[in-house]
């Protein structure tokens, strides 16, 4: 799907509900949660964007999927269950359900931003995800959240759990250092491309100055847990089960 175009006829909010069956009343405050700020340079009719919203929508996710995990795993271990909510709630997952419910249809971009590919940019499509999960509480609270989010958790969790997507690769690799006698890793930012509301990172894991794998990420965060994967596929630890990473073991990117 390609949206860039900045002529496509979006989606209206009330389209968009209909679509996905969000849980939600207040066209306006949906309104707010699919408007990015480069639409109000554009559009000075648009009075509000979606980072306030954007802000609330990521402390609700915290909450609705921890307690989400909670009932919906009673035998699983704290730590089991902090790292199955850091699988579930990181930038490129919430962009993956962004895309699953495509929301890249309804956001309301400026134009260099559409035609720059916002509508199919990770970071954004995260931001607007949050937004919408704010608006969504602001206006029906946790059982209109937990209505869009059930589905799409249940696949998500299944799929971790089966892949092994929960295991944290910086706390592996920290562990295995620590198990070699090593310090703990160090992670290096070596450069930040691109527009300060969507930046790409690149981080390298390094011990005892040496490096041990580097990889790239809409978050410093992300980018380390690639660098990590690396250095853990290098040193043979974890094997790539998905073949993604397979054509390159030195750095690679979270899509």
């Amino acid at each position: 799907m390609k949206n860039e175009n900045p002529t496509t006829e979006l989606e209206s909010p009330q389209e968009l509900a209909q679509r996905i069956d969000l849980q939600i009343s207040d066209w306006l405050l949906l309104s707010r949660a699919l408007t990015h700020r480069s639409y109000l340079n554009e559009h000075p009719e648009a009075l509000e964007d979606n980072e306030r919203l954007e802000f609330l929508g990521d402390a609700v996710l915290d909450f609705v999927v921890g307690a989400w995990l909670y009932h919906r795993y009673p035998e699983m271990p704290e730590g089991d269950l902090t790292r199955m909510r850091s699988a579930l709630v990181y930038t490129e997952k919430l962009a993956e359900f962004a895309m699953q419910l495509d929301l890249g249809r309804a956001m309301r971009l400026g134009r260099g931003e559409s035609q720059a590919g916002g509508r199919t940019r990770p970071a954004l499509l995260c931001d607007t995800f949050e937004a919408v999960i704010g608006a969504l509480y602001l206006d029906g609270g946790i059982p209109a959240v937990n209505y869009l989010l059930e589905d799409l958790l249940i696949e998500a969790s299944e799929d971790i759990l089966i892949n092994n997507k929960n295991e944290d690769p910086k706390s592996l690799f920290q562990e295995w250092a620590q198990s070699q006698g090593y310090p703990a890793p160090q992670y290096v930012t070596r450069n930040a491309t691109g527009p300060d509301h969507s930046k790409v990172f690149e981080v390298e894991v390094m011990l005892e100055g040496k490096s041990y794998g580097s990889g790239r990420g809409n978050s410093k965060q992300a980018a380390a847990k690639v660098a990590a994967t690396f250095a853990l596929l290098n040193l043979g630890l974890i094997e790539d089960k998905t073949n993604s990473l397979r054509n390159n073991r030195t750095s690679g990117e979270i899509k």
